[in-house]
């Protein structure tokens, strides 16, 4: 398989998630300024070691936010951050694999399959959890069945 392509036909699955406290940096839902404020929120943040990295966007103003699990030190306000949280919640999810940045260009794709199987809630954000560099989980909201 092309490390570049994600794996066909990935496993849709239903996942329940607690609401994430998280600091972000919000931009314009456009790559080259999610690229611009990924690389920002990575200076900020430091080590990213131990530390757990989303992409949300949609509900309430269609930004596209960079966010970072915060953790109890941080302070967002002292690093410049904004502070909110991911909705919990009930979701369908699938995992992308491939190297960056071609897996990033399969996103669009791969969400759109979601929202054809999904009951989607469009009153929550969709979520990117960013596992590794080269595996992202798609999560898009559902109302509970």
């Amino acid at each position: 398989m092309n490390a570049s392509m994600p794996a066909p036909d990935p496993i849709i699955r239903h996942v329940e998630r607690q609401e994430t406290p998280v600091m972000f940096i919000s931009t314009a839902d456009e790559q080259d300024a999610i690229t611009e404020a990924w690389d920002r929120l990575e200076k900020i943040v430091g080590s990213l070691h131990g530390r757990k990295f989303f992409g949300v966007f949609g509900p309430p103003d269609g930004a596209y936010r960079v966010c970072v699990q915060a953790q109890d030190d941080d302070d967002a306000a002292l690093s410049g951050l904004e502070s909110g949280s991911i909705p919990g919640g009930h979701y369908l999810s699938m995992t992308v694999h491939g190297e960056p940045p071609e897996i990033y260009a399969h996103i669009p794709t791969r969400y759109a399959e979601l929202k054809q199987v999904a009951d989607h809630d469009s009153t929550r954000p969709s979520i990117e959890f960013y596992r590794r560099r080269d595996e992202i989980d798609l999560l898009i909201p559902v109302n509970a069945r």
